[in-house]
């Protein structure tokens, strides 16, 4: 059965949550700082000198390498791994691994859920949209 290992210098903050190991431990490193109201799930390893901010939610089984930042109220789905040296911002969700160094983002504000559906979907159209309005700006420019 796993447990809660904490190394040197780690800092917790209130109200904050680990879950012990279910089969491996849970691994907080040295120098980690965790601040208030944060959710660490089972098997979770969390790489030194990394900074958890207040309100994040990390699920079971995720690998967050060294030197990481976690903004305020982010979050991870479980069974992921996050690279060293990555820094991911406020209300942003973690949905897959991260295998690059460097600063990540996903947050949106509020809107009614129909409107933010049809949003999300022109966004991730927007490369192939661009690319078109270009080749016909082209055409048109030959004319």
């Amino acid at each position: 059965m796993g447990s809660v290992q904490i190394g040197n210098d780690v800092e917790i903050g209130s109200c904050t949550t680990i879950d012990r190991g279910a089969l491996e431990n849970t691994v907080i490193s040295d120098g980690v700082k965790i601040d208030n109201q944060v959710q660490i799930g089972h098997n979770t390893f969390i790489g030194e000198h990394s900074v958890i901010c207040g309100c994040t939610g990390i699920s079971g089984s995720v690998t967050i390498g060294k030197y990481c930042v976690m903004g305020g109220a982010s979050g991870t789905v479980g069974h992921i791994s996050i690279v060293d040296h990555v820094k991911v911002s406020a209300m942003s969700l973690v949905s897959e691994s991260i295998t690059e160094a460097g600063s990540y983002s996903s947050g949106t504000w509020h809107m009614k859920t129909a409107q933010w559906k049809r949003s999300n979907i022109r966004f991730q159209q927007l490369d192939s949209i661009t690319k078109r309005l270009k080749e016909l700006e082209k055409i048109a420019d030959e004319k």
